[in-house]
């Protein structure tokens, strides 16, 4: 992904007045050359997340989508010092939580969905030890929108 002045990430498909259709098959694109989830890529991301005021953030970018949040707006929500603020999103975006766009004078940052999801898959790849029934009792107990859980089976591996 390129990168721009101050190591900021300057790909056009992450300024929203730029995405289009393109911009998905590059994402998706990357995320394939990305998706290389591991137990270090694993602790980094649950160490980033290891504050209550980076899953606030987190929580807020999820609900965000593609339109993101501004550092500003994310301050104000959490009534947090802007330098506090910035301290978090920088060990977020080390971790690759986070992108970040500058717009103007603004940095609006983004969550890193397809990483979270690799992390779910990487964690739950080998459960249940063969017993597919089992994986289905546990999805049906699962607060968890089907939607974000992998779709097939974690124990149909042949």
């Amino acid at each position: 992904m390129p990168v721009g002045k101050g190591g900021l990430i300057a790909d056009p498909c992450l300024r929203l007045d730029h995405f289009n259709s393109s911009c998905i098959v590059e994402i998706m694109s990357l995320r394939t050359k990305v998706n290389s989830m591991n137990k270090e890529t694993a602790t980094k991301v649950f160490e980033s997340l290891a504050s209550g005021i980076r899953l606030d953030v987190w929580r807020l970018l999820v609900k965000a989508g593609l339109d993101g949040r501004v550092a500003g707006e994310l301050a104000s929500e959490l009534d947090v010092a802007p330098n506090t603020l910035s301290f978090h999103l920088k060990a977020m975006l080390n971790a690759g939580l986070l992108s970040v766009a500058q717009e103007g004078r603004f940095l609006r940052y983004r969550a890193n969905i397809p990483l979270m999801l690799d992390l779910i898959g990487y964690l739950t790849e080998e459960c249940c030890a063969g017993h597919p029934e089992a994986c289905g009792m546990m999805r049906a107990e699962s607060a968890c929108s089907p939607h974000v859980l992998p779709t097939q089976p974690c124990c149909n591996k042949e």
